[in-house]
């Protein structure tokens, strides 16, 4: 079995899943306008979330927790608190100064936590993964293929969210999102507890 033409296309379906839009890509960038470190921690913590998904979705895993409800349900009602706490949160603190922001920002390793934790109660992430990337990965591939994959998420996301830090916070780029910091924290806000109402109200 040609495993490298199975490794490239996987690796297609991972960058577009990890492009879209959604929770992930609105933390990092939010992140990344107060602090660069903390928007590429941020991005970080969302890349070993992917490798953990890949992970366990490897080992089998991904059965139980797509086929076993209160699992299912668990990591929903988990993630919607999460996003909407989080989303309250920008909101309110939308209109102030970006400097009086910056002092209250989180260490490099809470940034990475709050990444990591809304990758792991993404239900975008639990479907993909669940599915998805257990179907596209042969049941019985050699080993340095399983940790190709792995390797493959974490890079993937890693180059995508990482990078998505870095245009956040270029000059030019947090000038022109500063000046509507609080039209922009306030949209994001909303989308956050929108996004987490609806998984909310998702049977």
């Amino acid at each position: 079995m040609n495993y490298t033409t199975t490794l490239l296309t996987l690796a297609g379906v991972l960058l577009i899943s990890i492009a879209s839009p959604g929770p992930n890509f609105v933390i990092v960038t939010s992140t990344a306008i107060a602090s660069r470190r903390a928007g590429v921690a941020t991005g970080l913590g969302l890349a070993a979330a992917s490798g953990c998904w890949a992970f366990i979705a490897i080992v089998g895993l991904s059965v139980i927790v797509t086929h076993i409800s209160w699992i299912q349900t668990g990591l929903r009602l988990a993630g919607a608190t999460y996003l909407i706490w989080l989303g309250v949160k920008m909101i309110r603190t939308a209109r102030r100064p970006l400097q009086a922001l910056d002092e209250r920002i989180t260490s490099d390793w809470g940034a990475a936590k709050k990444g990591y934790l809304v990758s792991m109660t993404n239900p975008k992430a639990v479907a993909f993964y669940g599915s998805v990337l257990a179907l596209m990965v042969p049941a019985h591939a050699p080993a340095w293929v399983d940790m190709a994959v792995v390797g493959l998420a974490i890079a993937i996301s890693c180059g995508w969210y990482c990078g998505m830090a870095l245009l956040a916070s270029h000059p030019a780029i947090r000038r022109m999102l500063v000046r509507r910091k609080a039209v922009l924290d306030t949209t994001a806000g909303l989308l956050l507890v929108a996004i987490g109402g609806r998984m909310l109200a998702t049977r």
